[in-house]
């Protein structure tokens, strides 16, 4: 109830300043949000962070089905924040964030710094696959004023899937520029857990069970193997089309049902940029990738073994 009076009384708010210059009201919104996130933060026992299009749906419905399995809960939603939470107190609230708007309520700039005293899971995907699933995101599923709130192209743009990853206020340079700040960030972190995309797909079992051993939840290896069958590329396209998760919005809904584009669940290829551009294009992407990504994620090659484990062990 608290989380939905908070959104009707942004929308209110929203609603009485339409009079302001639609810069302003971009910057009220953002920070109206971003109280919100920090309320969440403050409440939650782990966050899980991601830019968008990293996999998060996917880990959500994993993370979902094993806690439904592990502490027997009922219903179809997915875990939102604390709603798995008021069925049985043992399972942990899991703040989901972008992380687009809190820094704008904390004057954080560009330090995570509001993140430091959480245990974070922090979700990760190659850079140039984001920048390629973001595309198909703005042009088929992203709502008109998210649009404005995050500076992407307006609707109808004519912007081709090149020009929109190279682009530097939705592409590949902002996402390298938040994946570059949260590299950072990881020594300063009491307790943080990088789990890269490609990692989910070569081997799920293993990487859910080490999120939710992270998470602290118990160890239940049949729940992990269950909850990596059901999110299974194929079983989450065919919930989609059959709208299972409709109670959860609009996260597992197709926006076109002739589309395949406009699906959540859309290729889920690794390295799958590729097949867009032409070898020239492609080259200009890696170099773009190479010269600015931090050598903690490991898509230029191997992470090293010192930084990797230190951001994977829980720090005291």
């Amino acid at each position: 109830m608290y989380n939905v009076w908070k959104t009707v009384s942004r929308h209110v708010i929203l609603a009485l300043a339409f009079w302001m210059p639609a810069e302003r009201r971009i910057r009220l919104e953002r920070w109206l949000r971003g109280r919100e996130e920090f309320r969440k933060l403050g409440l939650a026992d782990a966050v899980i962070v991601s830019y968008g299009k990293a996999g998060r749906t996917w880990l959500r419905v994993m993370i979902s089905r094993y806690l439904k399995l592990a502490y027997g809960l009922r219903g179809e939603r997915l875990i939102g924040f604390d709603n798995f939470h008021k069925q049985d107190a043992r399972v942990p609230r899991l703040f989901f964030t972008h992380d687009n708007y809190l820094r704008d309520y904390t004057g954080a700039g560009e330090s995570r710094r509001d993140f430091r005293d959480k245990r974070v899971v922090l979700l990760v995907r190659n850079p140039q696959d984001t920048a390629v699933s973001q595309y198909f995101q703005w042009k088929f599923r992203m709502r008109s004023r998210k649009k404005g709130l995050n500076q992407y192209p307006d609707d109808g743009a004519d912007v081709s899937v090149h020009d929109f990853v190279m682009r530097p206020e939705s592409g590949l340079p902002k996402i390298l520029a938040f994946m570059n700040a949260w590299a950072e960030e990881i020594p300063q972190m009491k307790e943080a857990l990088i789990v890269r995309y490609e990692d989910m797909r070569a081997d799920p079992i293993e990487t859910l069970r080490r999120v939710v051993r992270f998470l602290g939840c118990p160890d239940d290896d049949a729940a992990v193997r269950a909850a990596v069958e059901y999110a299974s590329v194929e079983n989450m396209r065919k919930l989609e089309s059959e709208k299972k998760f409709w109670l959860s919005g609009s996260r597992m809904k197709a926006k076109d049902e002739s589309n395949p584009d406009s699906f959540k669940v859309r290729r889920a290829k690794v390295g799958g940029y590729r097949d867009y551009f032409d070898d020239e294009q492609i080259a200009r992407i890696d170099a773009l990738v190479a010269e600015r990504l931090s050598p903690l994620y490991g898509y230029d090659g191997a992470a090293p073994a010192t930084a990797r484990a230190r951001a994977e062990e829980p720090r005291s």
